[in-house]
């Protein structure tokens, strides 16, 4: 089973529709929507399981401009 895991990204100002674009089109991304409040963009990814889905969040979201933060939330299933 796939894990899952919503990341709020904080971008920098008038950044957050490119940021969106942008990780929209990473493999693994399920999710991206800029958004108001805290964070500007929402992303639902997900990867085979916990260390891919980190390397993902790691090596290609993080990497796309404009960003200043993330916070990985993964998905729990109770």
């Amino acid at each position: 089973m796939a894990v899952q895991a919503y990341i709020l990204v904080q971008t920098e100002v008038g950044k957050a529709a490119d940021v969106a674009r942008a990780i929209s089109a990473i493999d693994g991304v399920t999710l991206a929507e800029d958004v108001t409040g805290p964070y500007d963009v929402i992303v639902r990814a997900e990867g085979p399981d916990m260390d891919q889905l980190g390397a993902l969040v790691l090596s290609q979201i993080q990497g796309v401009g404009g960003i200043t933060r993330t916070l990985t939330c993964p998905i729990v299933r109770v």
